[in-house]
């Protein structure tokens, strides 16, 4: 029904946020990471929204990349994923996090979720492993998330990310940490696999 919002933002909470368009305050439900990356108070906000309509009510969600919304997308057509189990796991990782938990089979990071227990943890698995990829997450998250993903380094060799990560995973850190890791090394057109491991490495103690 709506694509996005773009307005003023005038209310932030745990789990909802009041955007002005038009001279009308929408109610937004976000998760707990979106409503801590939120601007100040009184800031103009881009937000993009998912339109669940009811017979009782008809609510927004919101997200601030259009990556977000996808995988929230995604995530709802899971059985036992609701609107709100969708929000919680977003709320303990990112999309890209949840894209290589999904293809490590990483249910236990999945499953810190409030709400979300390992059975339905392996169902999100097991629903969404052939809709999920690793060039999803490399092509750059949208609007808000890792410019350096899109400028800069946009010519990097996704194939030595993704061995570095699943090298990580091989070696028993779970796919979200080693996810984290692999993007916080500075990397050039030089870097390796191998180098890009061992980069990753320091971080993860």
């Amino acid at each position: 029904m709506y694509a996005y919002l773009k307005g003023t933002l005038e209310e932030i909470t745990e789990d909802n946020i009041v955007v002005e368009a038009g001279n009308i305050g929408y109610n937004v439900k976000v998760s707990t990471t979106t409503a801590n990356m939120l601007p100040p108070l009184g800031s103009e906000i881009k937000i993009y929204t998912y339109t669940l309509v009811r017979e009782d009510a008809l609510l927004l969600y919101g997200f601030l990349t259009r990556d977000d919304l996808e995988i929230f997308k995604k995530l709802i057509t899971v059985n036992g994923i609701g609107p709100k189990g969708g929000l919680a796991i977003l709320s303990v990782m990112s999309a890209d996090a949840l894209r290589f938990a999904i293809m490590a089979g990483d249910a236990k990071s999945i499953a810190r979720a409030p709400g979300i227990g390992s059975k339905t943890a392996e169902r999100v698995i097991l629903d969404l492993r052939d809709k999920v990829s690793v060039e999803d997450t490399f092509r750059g998250a949208g609007d808000f998330v890792a410019a350096d993903m899109r400028t800069e380094n946009s010519g990097l060799d996704n194939a030595a990310k993704r061995e570095a990560i699943e090298a990580l995973v091989a070696l028993g850190y779970s796919a979200s940490d080693a996810t984290a890791a692999v993007r916080k090394v500075e990397v050039t057109e030089e870097t390796t696999a191998e180098s890009l491991l061992k980069a990753a490495l320091k971080f993860m103690f």
